[in-house]
């Protein structure tokens, strides 16, 4: 009976071990700051800096061009993640929404598009 007692007692520990061990939070991988470039677009390659930031369970932020710095931030209308699969809408000066659609490639890199054009993503170090 003793060895029994003491075998119940090392398998309640494990399982609570592993129990605790766990994260309970989803994985914030596309938090943070991203340089996002596009190339061959009508106005010519593009780079964008955004700083995701997750507020109420959501992704938010910003776009800022940093090849022409005299435009005005542009805030995301949406960012949907499912996934490792990350699409982010913004209000075009024309109008329009344009998703920013890139999947993850490692840890620091995403790739995809922005509309139909060709787009990369890569996470800016603090």
């Amino acid at each position: 009976m003793k060895k029994a007692s003491i075998l119940f007692l090392f398998l309640f520990v494990g399982i609570a071990y592993s129990g605790y061990s766990q994260t309970t939070t989803p994985s914030d991988f596309f938090s943070g700051k991203w340089e996002i470039s596009a190339v061959k677009t009508p106005v010519g390659d593009v780079k964008f800096t955004t700083d995701l930031v997750r507020r109420a369970g959501k992704l938010t932020g910003e776009l800022t061009n940093t090849t022409d710095i005299s435009q005005a931030k542009r805030p995301l209308i949406r960012v949907e993640e499912k996934g490792d699969k990350l699409v982010m809408y913004f209000e075009s000066s024309q109008g329009g929404e344009i998703p920013i659609d890139l999947t993850k490639v490692d840890n620091d890199n995403l790739k995809g598009t922005l509309s139909t054009f060709d787009a990369a993503a890569k996470r800016l170090k603090p």
